[in-house]
């Protein structure tokens, strides 16, 4: 994982960050890790500067940048929450995608942001979940207006 700077982020920022990265360095079967806002830009992932070739060589996240991920998150939260009104089933928790090479767990944050998660196809999905409930729990009341544009800033410059 390449560890974005923190330098001049605010404390809540930073934490934010120092959470996402022990997911994945501390969950096994996690490869990546991306926060998605409700407006679908992503906020916050484990590897903001990974580039094509470089997922190219690690074949274990989605093709192309962390962005891919990020896509995919808030498609998959998109159509959930449009299936979720469809049947008046009220708001969406979590969605999980098991593929046979791999499993895209998708949480709901209580500011309408989504957690995303790519993980290998054999990880134990009750302790990822967990650990993203911890995430989430932790997050959600941090995730501000103003958290989030300091969010968006900092993944822009390192773009």
């Amino acid at each position: 994982m390449t560890a974005p700077s923190t330098l001049g982020l605010s404390t809540e920022a930073r934490n934010l960050h120092w959470l996402l990265s022990n997911l994945v360095e501390e969950v096994p079967g996690v490869h990546s890790v991306t926060v998605v806002s409700s407006d679908g830009l992503m906020l916050l992932s484990s590897d903001p500067g990974l580039t094509t070739a470089d997922a190219a060589v690690r074949r274990t996240g989605p093709r192309g940048s962390s962005a891919d991920l990020a896509t995919i998150v808030s498609g998959i939260g998109s159509l959930t929450i449009g299936a979720a009104k469809l049947m008046d089933a009220g708001g969406v928790k979590q969605t999980m995608v098991a593929m046979d090479e791999g499993s895209v767990f998708v949480m709901s944050i209580s500011d309408g942001s989504l957690l995303g998660v790519h993980a290998t196809a054999d990880c134990d999905m009750s302790v990822i979940a967990y650990h993203m409930a911890l995430f989430v729990g932790r997050a959600g009341h941090v995730l501000t207006p103003e958290l989030r544009g300091e969010l968006r800033k900092s993944l822009e410059s390192t773009q």
